[in-house]
């Protein structure tokens, strides 16, 4: 058997013993460790946490988090993500493309990008069709009186818009037409759903209302504005992401893109207005920060630190939001560890949230590992891995 060869320092020590020579100490090496790959980590976490199958049904958080996956996958080329992903999907899709969903809501077509994605890494023809499923329902859903989709086609949230809402289905619009050649609708129609969403529910320091209802007769609905009365960030987040994802797609001489443009340099200043300058994450009620019972909240200060990074490398906004973004990338690099048994956890994620006061939204209880947070951290980690 061949020994190893001995390194130049050995020898160098075997040499100063045979002529009688004491060696000098050699200097230690000051070599900087490699940086976690947290994507990587915290998706080899929820693979060992849960299959395809336990992981849950069709949803929003979870459609989420995949895509987060995917977004992974496309860097890495690790193909069990991708697998992964297809294993989940191919729960709620039979062969010839039908699917049980009926998309009452806009938060149940978020996972259709997952169908999207499918088709454009297989070809397989039962991804377009149940795709299809979701162009077709959106042609009889309803409508506010000027063109804005409910958040859900159901008494309790007839006639409302819920920042969150846009998120659920723009990102899903220009991504089918793009890859079925239906930009022609697709763009106009997501950009149409970002501005009507911004002209009812942008407040004059650039952030969102949670929500918005026509007929005012919600509970939480001023009479006057029929405008919900509180900023809550992670719905702040979710438009931000929705709007930047839109720009990235559509060109730049579609009708109200400039509208949109101008949303999104106001939405920016207001983002970075209210960034915790300790932290540099944003709380839970986003222009509330000073107040009793606030804390800050780690899918939204995701969901920021990406919109920013994206749109700023983009040029939608100036460059001086990166450094914005850089604080609130580091700020959330601190909610994520491994724990005893060696897997990630990110803290201090939302649960799911409806419309309420400034004492419900503080009171919201706060998860570990919550699909929200995990979803919104692989987006930003993949746009700002190299920035920290």
């Amino acid at each position: 058997m061949r020994r190893p060869a001995l390194s130049v320092a050995a020898c160098a020590l075997a040499l100063a013993g045979l002529v009688g020579t004491a060696p000098a100490t050699p200097a230690a090496p000051t070599r900087t460790p490699p940086a976690e790959d947290w994507s990587v980590a915290l998706v080899e976490s929820t693979m060992a946490r849960h299959t395809p199958t336990s992981i849950g049904g069709w949803s929003y958080p979870v459609g989420l988090y995949l895509y987060g996956q995917y977004r992974t996958y496309l860097r890495t080329g690790d193909a069990r993500y991708l697998t992964y992903v297809k294993a989940y999907v191919d729960r709620f899709v039979d062969q010839d493309g039908n699917t049980a969903q009926k998309f009452t809501s806009l938060d149940s077509m978020q996972a259709g990008r997952l169908l999207v994605i499918l088709h454009h890494e297989t070809g397989e023809d039962r991804y377009r069709i149940a795709a299809r499923t979701i162009r077709e329902r959106l042609r009889t859903y309803p409508r506010t009186a000027d063109g804005g989709f409910w958040h859900a086609d159901t008494a309790s949230r007839a006639h409302q818009l819920w920042s969150d809402g846009v998120y659920m289905v723009t990102p899903f619009l220009v991504e089918y037409g793009a890859e079925f050649d239906d930009e022609a609708y697709t763009d106009r129609e997501a950009l149409a759903q970002l501005n009507t969403y911004a002209r009812h529910l942008q407040a004059d320091n650039g952030l969102f209302q949670h929500a918005f209802d026509e007929s005012r007769t919600a509970a939480w609905a001023d009479k006057e504005t029929g405008r919900a009365p509180e900023q809550w960030c992670r719905a702040i987040g979710w438009y931000a992401m929705a709007a930047v994802n839109v720009l990235d797609a559509t060109a730049k001489d579609r009708p109200g893109r400039e509208e949109l443009l101008r949303t999104v340099r106001r939405l920016a200043a207001g983002i970075a207005r209210t960034q915790d300058p300790a932290t540099g994450r944003w709380f839970q009620v986003a222009d509330k920060g000073g107040q009793e019972g606030n804390w800050t909240e780690t899918s939204c200060s995701s969901m920021f630190t990406y919109a920013l990074a994206r749109a700023a490398e983009k040029g939608y906004v100036s460059a001086s939001y990166r450094e914005v973004a850089r604080r609130g990338y580091r700020g959330v690099l601190e909610k994520i560890s491994r724990g005893p048994d060696g897997l990630t956890d990110l803290t201090d994620i939302s649960i799911g949230t409806n419309v309420g006061d400034y004492a419900f939204y503080v009171a919201r209880p706060r998860r570990t590992n919550d699909f929200h947070g995990l979803g919104a951290f692989l987006l930003m980690n993949e746009q700002l891995r190299k920035q920290r």
